[in-house]
């Protein structure tokens, strides 16, 4: 299967800025049609305006991860507009720095939601479309956390890592239940400079702190994470699903 034409589509969840964007823009320049969803419009609108600017189709659409039905009414849009979805890559999240002590059963049960359970919404929209037009390849953004339990000692991440925990699980069975024809994966990113998790770690240790802890002696960009996202999107041809992928230099002590 030719994964290098413009006729191949991809949604991106939370690809209005950060992973979302650099990931977006990366599959637009492999020649995919991009649909972006993200509650942030004018920074999705932004990034809309660069994946025109490569000359690239694209589409916005505004929804909350953590719910059901909307996911199916975008992953129906997608499919108006292109008749097909070809790669989904479930990257929406959000963190929650609350320790068990403190965290309420709101906060817990949404930080599930947002980054457990939309994963589950958009893979349960987009596999029947996938298996009914011959395949498909979903990604799932999971977390360093999910191995580690947390950034730092001194920021309990236990609700966000017990999500992205979660997601590892989820992927493993996605990828049986679904293969041969939808290849599922899942990626762990370590400390990223991004909007939300990684400049909240690197404001409060210090870059040149952070950095003693990774081999590779620098924080990682969102650009990073965005190569190992194209490479599963196109890879022709791919013998990889149910596998978690760790992008973080190898960060041994941060």
């Amino acid at each position: 299967m030719d994964r290098s034409g413009s006729s191949r589509v991809a949604l991106v969840t939370g690809g209005a800025r950060g992973i979302g964007r650099a990931c977006a823009l990366g599959l637009a320049r492999a020649g995919y049609a991009i649909a972006l969803l993200d509650v942030l419009e004018p920074e999705m609108t932004a990034t809309a305006g660069e994946i025109q600017a490569l000359g690239v189709e694209v589409q916005t659409l505004v929804a909350d991860v953590s719910q059901f039905e909307p996911a199916h009414r975008a992953v129906e849009q997608v499919v108006a507009r292109w008749g097909r979805l070809d790669f989904l890559l479930n990257n929406a999240g959000r963190p929650m720095p609350k320790g068990i002590l403190e965290i309420t059963e709101a906060e817990f049960d949404a930080t599930l939601a947002i980054n457990l359970k939309s994963c589950f919404n958009y893979a349960h929209a987009a596999a029947p479309v996938m298996l009914a037009q011959g395949g498909g390849r979903i990604v799932n953004m999971s977390s360093l956390n999910a191995h580690s339990g947390g950034v730092t000692a001194a920021v309990s991440r236990f609700a966000y890592a017990a999500a992205k925990a979660g997601i590892l699980g989820l992927t493993r069975a996605l990828a049986k239940e679904l293969g041969p024809d939808i290849l599922v994966n899942a990626i762990c990113p370590g400390l990223i400079r991004t909007e939300l998790g990684g400049n909240a770690v690197i404001r409060e240790r210090g870059a040149e702190i952070a950095e003693r802890g990774i081999a590779l002696r620098r924080v990682g960009c969102p650009d990073d994470v965005a190569q190992l996202v194209v490479f599963l999107a196109t890879s022709e041809p791919c013998f990889i699903t149910g596998q978690d992928f760790v992008v973080d230099g190898f960060q041994y002590q941060v």
